[in-house]
């Protein structure tokens, strides 16, 4: 007996059908059965699900001999099936990766819940997905503090989600015991869904979506106009004969009657749904089934959703089409005023700018943003926060939004982007930090001094070298991209193979800084405390190992889809593994494990994903981490400032650099083992080649390429030099790689190591070099990476091999400088 048994009626759905197949049959949890069935659709549907069931024996064709609808072919798929638990997935939709795997293991931590309610995205033809709106309803939160098993009485709340029966799996004993069916007839899940929730004692949610809703342009049953729409009369007749023939759910009546007015108030106001001539008899029998079944004491809703209401309850088709009119008329003239005043403002605040450039430069005032006004982050917070401590005389304000205004240490100024403070600091400062560029608008006056900190050591192509990447480019209009570049005085480079891009792509007359990256300074100060305090705030859980995943951003594709299947991930890395999931910041994803939320992902007897997108310092997040699992993200340069284990996941690397292109091949010189394939990078894992003697010796080369400056004073030299005006040969020297002492990793040692197990020795004796992770110094002691697999000791750096890839001419200082020398771009 398998453990489910998917139902798909398929009608007229030919070009969706083989990806809604597919999504079942490639799950990675196989026990089930896939109960497709044609109804006798007109269409190629029938011969699609027989080349199906030759292919693979899980699934069981069945041909209805006249077209029944999606209720009845529903139920002759429940006739057939002999799992433990029903699915229903409609022949456009599909699940998404790893659901069936998801489901099965709350089921059993539930243990065996009648009805489990999981998520959904919808999915538009664009390919956008866009995650149920009412998705925190599913939260599974504390088991202290949110029930995992309940009726629906303990929370009613539910009744809010879409009522469909493909968002639930049912156990089918208790199906079949209450004799639930699909009637015939548009809605039919109405008549199904409720009587489902209501009866079951018991209930759990997944807070996880597991099916993708397509979003057909045409052809969709919401989209077709059809005399058809009124069977949802009937369906709501089903409904409350129901609830007459159990008194023990007469409680129910008045949410159920207040689900059934807003749903004929969607249908309503839905265009295009009901034809011209039905659109009277549909409110005639609105009002019919208003005064039938409302309830004594049924609360009024208030404002205008009161007289929707009224008018819906009288069947007065007339008046409601003449106020459904009168809000469109209202929300177009608000829409004009709306326009109307922002012109009105922009004009003000242009005028105010130019009024505030004929003012004085305040030599007292700098002003700082990163990231689109992303909030306190990057290369310019760590400025802000060492100009404050070196130059107390200087005032600092960060232009952000207010969503971010909690990111701001107390007494720097909040500027909010657009606002008439925003452009008199832009119009009066001395001092402009960014890492981004300003907007255009803004006008770089004699007296200003402006600092390009950028955001990252260049692995793809930038500039210039993107007038040949349409993918990439979108349409950038380079000639205005270099009037910005000329406002730069100064331009932040964290090592030689920057300094060359930078000067090429982004050619002007600025002068460039060659002093590291300010950002990862913290990475040489912070202390084992405070690694911990940010692992518990995170949510690691004590002694296991954290693998910061961190993949960027790719041109070729428009929307966020993600690499790796962080479920089956989880599974392979084992119980003594965290996964940390930090999505680019380009993206808000709506669907799959990573969302701005923090959410978190238990998979049962396994591993721990949790989602960390939504936290504002990158930094934190590498210090918390004990690994770093990358693609072609520069984060990667900052994070072997740690000399903490990297493994690059390059699954794409040939579409990814025909797309945006890259400088150098970083599968040919990359800072750690590289996985072409889930199944390689799994075996990365198991085997312990992730933190090998071969990881360290590559990580060593890296770092030495393109680590020569992060020293942790790169932020003191950049005050020194651009705010106090200190010459160069007065600024701190460089600490050499070989004497820095980086953030210790949590994550070191663990119990299972066999006794007696070998540490490779390194260049600088059994220790391995200084400064690695687990190297030995005068007050720690050498302790050698483990992981939580009996037998795989993750030790010090090895010597490097003999040769090792290179893939390009520049190559790094045999030791760091004692100073760095800022030095002019040669004006192009």
């Amino acid at each position: 007996m398998p453990r489910f048994s998917v139902i798909v009626p398929a009608y007229e759905v030919q070009p969706y059908l083989n990806d809604c197949l597919r999504s079942v049959l490639e799950q990675d949890f196989t026990d089930l059965e896939l109960i497709a069935i044609d109804d006798h659709s007109p269409d190629a549907c029938g011969a699609i699900i027989d080349e199906a069931a030759a292919c693979d024996p899980r699934v069981r064709p069945v041909h209805l001999p006249e077209n029944a609808g999606l209720g009845r072919a529903r139920n002759a798929g429940i006739r057939r099936a002999t799992g433990d638990y029903l699915l229903f997935l409609d022949g456009d939709d599909t699940l998404a990766p790893g659901s069936l795997r998801a489901i099965a293991d709350r089921l059993a931590r539930t243990g065996e819940p009648q009805v489990l309610v999981f998520d959904y995205a919808r999915v538009d033809w664009t390919g956008e997905a866009v995650r149920n709106i009412r998705a925190e309803l599913l939260r599974q939160g504390d088991p202290e503090s949110v029930r995992q098993v309940f009726r629906l009485d303990q929370r009613p709340e539910l009744l809010r989600l879409l009522m469909v029966a493909w968002n639930k799996a049912y156990r089918r004993d208790f199906v079949r015991k209450e004799g639930f069916a699909f009637p015939p007839g548009f809605y039919e899940d109405t008549p199904w869904t409720f009587p489902v929730l209501l009866t079951a004692e018991s209930i759990a949610v997944l807070d996880r979506v597991c099916v993708h809703y397509r979003q057909r342009r045409r052809g969709g049953i919401l989209r077709t106009t059809s005399r058809r729409h009124l069977d949802v009369f009937e369906q709501y007749d089903r409904v409350f004969r129901f609830l007459d023939a159990r008194p023990g759910l007469a409680h129910w009546r008045p949410a159920l009657f207040q689900r059934m007015v807003d749903h004929f108030g969607v249908i309503a106001a839905a265009p295009g749904r009901l034809p011209v001539r039905a659109r009277a008899e549909f409110f005639r029998r609105t009002g019919a089934h208003h005064r039938r079944y409302r309830p004594l004491g049924a609360a009024t809703p208030s404002g205008r959703a009161r007289w929707r209401g009224l008018l819906l309850r009288l069947g007065a088709r007339r008046a409601y089409e003449l106020l459904r009119g009168a809000d469109r008329l209202r929300r177009r003239t608000a829409d004009r005023g709306r326009t109307a005043y922002a012109r009105a403002r922009r004009a003000a605040l242009w005028l105010h700018y130019r009024l505030q450039r004929c003012r004085p430069v305040d030599p007292g005032l700098a002003v700082f943003a990163a990231y689109w006004h992303r909030g306190y982050a990057c290369h310019p917070a760590a400025i802000e926060a060492k100009v404050r401590e070196l130059a107390p005389g200087v005032r600092t304000a960060w232009i952000t939004t207010p969503e971010y205004a909690h990111t701001l240490p107390p007494g720097v100024l909040r500027l909010h982007p657009g606002s008439a403070a925003y452009w008199t600091a832009l119009a009066r400062a001395r001092f402009l930090v960014n890492n981004v560029n300003f907007t255009q608008g803004m006008r770089k006056r004699p007296g200003q001094i402006h600092l390009q900190t950028h955001h990252g050591t260049p692995l793809k192509h930038m500039g210039l070298d993107l007038r040949d990447r349409p993918a990439a480019a979108r349409g950038m209009d380079f000639g205005k991209l270099m009037e910005r570049v000329d406002r730069w005085d100064y331009s932040l480079s964290a090592n030689r193979h920057t300094t060359l891009v930078w000067e090429r792509v982004y050619p002007s007359g600025y002068t460039t800084l060659p002093y590291g990256a300010p950002r990862n300074d913290v990475f040489q100060h912070a202390t084992e405390d405070e690694v911990a305090r940010l692992r518990a705030r995170l949510g690691i859980p004590a002694g296991t190992v954290a693998v910061l995943y961190a993949p960027t951003h790719r041109d070729y594709q428009r929307r966020y889809v993600p690499r790796l299947d962080l479920e089956r991930l989880a599974r392979a890395l084992g119980p003594g593994f965290t996964l940390l999931v930090r999505t680019h910041y380009f993206h808000a994803p709506a669907t799959g494990v990573a969302s701005p939320t923090g959410r978190v992902l238990d998979v049962p007897g396994h591993g721990r994903v949790l989602d960390v997108s939504g936290h504002g310092r990158v930094e934190e997040l590498c210090l918390a981490a004990d690994a770093l699992l990358t693609d072609y993200s520069s984060l990667m340069f900052d994070y072997a400032n740690l000399d903490r284990p990297i493994v690059i996941h390059a699954d794409d690397w040939d579409a990814y650099r025909a797309a945006r292109g890259a400088y150098f091949d970083i599968t040919a010189a990359p800072p750690g083992p590289v996985s072409r394939t889930e199944d390689e990078l799994i075996a990365l894992f198991a085997g312990g080649a992730w933190c090998g003697p071969r990881s360290a010796a590559l990580r060593a080369a890296f770092r030495a390429r393109f680590c020569p400056y992060d020293d942790g004073r790169a932020a003191e030299r950049v005050v020194r030099r651009v705010f106090l005006g200190e010459r160069h040969t007065l600024l701190p020297p460089v600490v050499p790689l070989a004497e820095r002492r980086p953030a210790p990793a949590a994550v070191r040692t663990l119990p299972n190591v066999p006794a007696g197990a070998a540490v490779p020795a390194g260049p600088a004796g059994p220790a391995g070099p200084a400064g690695a992770a687990g190297a030995a110094s005068p007050d720690r002691p050498a302790e050698p990476w483990t992981a939580r697999r009996a037998g795989v000791v993750c030790a010090a750096p090895a010597a490097a091999p003999a040769a090792l890839p290179t893939a390009s001419p520049v190559t790094a200082p045999a030791t760091a400088p004692t100073a760095s020398l800022p030095h002019r771009s040669r004006p192009h």
